[in-house]
């Protein structure tokens, strides 16, 4: 969330910014500017009145105490209608906030200088392409029909059970599953993460601090009972377990990975690009969080998207990185690097990996602060990354390592899965 003396100071540049997202509502700036002065002067006429019926509290006591009880009288009546100003004037100030933080939540981050302009996934940035095609086989075969020719995945059972979105993983499949997500949190551990293990639902609080609330509220299943959420992704608890907490300077970067499965309620489309593994409602993934230091923070992201590479290259995987231009980006980033592996069967890029630096935009939410040595507490800036998605990741292994004998293993994986080949 933004900060409205960030807004109010800083108008033109927000506004600026706001257009490089194609941001469809920029009026609101105008509003919540406007609706901060009225506050503001609201706050000022209330302290004024507060300090003014305090001191002649305060008088009025030393009067009775003196015994010149007229005076004392004379001033109660004089100040009686302190009270009644005060609570007009509270409630006031209460109706005010209400509809400038309504406005506040509605305005998306403000794109990092780097972020290209746009507004289609068309007008992403290509920031590098490593790696070659893999060669396939005559006749090579998408990921479902792999899937259903080894009987490693069933997709059908998993609409029995469930519905459409939610497969069952079988055999060498389950094991491929169970192996990635080791391979994942070994490397996460071994790069300076610690592993957490979180909840798989979360209160409403917790989606807001991180900024799926309101904003992706329908995106997200709700036990509505019970009030609480099922975890798009484990940045939503993992973020949260450092709100409202003001840390010390010197213990950034914090640095935290989890796995989990994600569920989310995509809005139902239908083709090959969402076929099979492509787009799930259930879906495991190792995530990594940093807490970071404000200069520290676009070093961070670098950082953050070598170390997803880094595991792509192990994996032998042709990919590409991506800047994505400010109307791609999610509503909570300043700037973000999407991983997309290239599909030979399906002869797309499939995305694997988004991380993103929020700066204070979920800090300022969550209360996230550190002190350093001059005392006084500052908001932290916050990043997250897919280290990895496993559903694409998944797809591309059985796509991009198929033979004509069978499906080979990654040799990185191998030690994880206890067979070299899917056959």
């Amino acid at each position: 969330m933004l900060q409205v003396n960030y807004i109010r100071e800083n108008r033109e540049k927000v506004l600026e910014r706001l257009s490089v997202r194609n941001f469809k509502q920029p009026e609101l700036v105008d509003e919540i500017i406007k609706i901060d002065e009225v506050r503001r002067s609201t706050q000022t006429s209330l302290d004024a009145i507060s300090a003014e019926a305090n001191a002649a509290a305060k008088q009025i006591g030393d009067l009775m105490r003196a015994g010149k009880k007229d005076d004392a009288e004379a001033i109660k009546a004089k100040t009686a209608s302190h009270k009644e100003n005060i609570k007009s004037l509270s409630d006031k100030l209460n109706e005010l906030e209400t509809n400038q933080f309504n406005l506040v939540v509605q305005l998306p981050n403000l794109p990092y200088e780097k972020v290209p302009t746009g507004s289609t996934a068309e007008e992403n940035e290509v920031v590098l392409v490593h790696g070659a095609p893999a060669q396939l086989p005559t006749k090579a075969l998408p990921h479902w029909e792999l899937a259903a020719k080894y009987d490693i995945i069933d997709f059908e059972l998993g609409v029995k059970i469930t519905g459409a979105g939610f497969p069952v993983y079988k055999g060498k499949g389950a094991k491929l599953q169970r192996a990635l997500i080791n391979f994942f949190l070994d490397h996460a551990t071994a790069a300076g993460y610690k592993e957490m293990q979180v909840p798989h639902l979360v209160n409403a609080a917790s989606g807001f601090g991180t900024g799926q609330l309101p904003d992706k509220e329908g995106q997200m299943y709700h036990a509505a009972v019970d009030d609480l959420y099922l975890i798009p992704t484990a940045e939503v608890p993992v973020t949260n377990l450092y709100r409202d907490v003001i840390l010390k300077e010197e213990d950034l970067p914090i640095k935290n990975t989890a796995y989990t499965p994600c569920f989310r309620r995509e809005a139902g489309s239908y083709g090959a690009h969402v076929r099979g593994l492509n787009r799930l409602h259930q879906f495991d993934k190792v995530e990594v969080v940093q807490i970071t230091h404000p200069d520290q923070s676009y070093q961070t992201l670098e950082d953050m998207s070598q170390y997803v590479q880094s595991l792509l290259q192990e994996l032998g995987l042709h990919y590409r990185v991506l800047r994505l231009c400010g109307g791609d980006m999610g509503f909570t980033s300043a700037m973000t690097y999407d991983m997309e592996v290239w599909s030979a069967a399906q002869e797309r890029w499939l995305e694997v990996s988004s991380v993103s630096n929020f700066e204070t935009y979920q800090t300022n939410r969550l209360k996230l602060r550190f002190k350093g040595a001059t005392g006084k507490a500052q908001l932290a800036h916050s990043l997250n990354g897919s280290a990895l998605a496993l559903p694409r990741i998944v797809a591309s292994i059985l796509e991009n390592y198929q033979t004509e004998n069978g499906i080979k293993i990654p040799q990185a994986l191998v030690k994880y899965t206890g067979f070299d080949i899917i056959d």
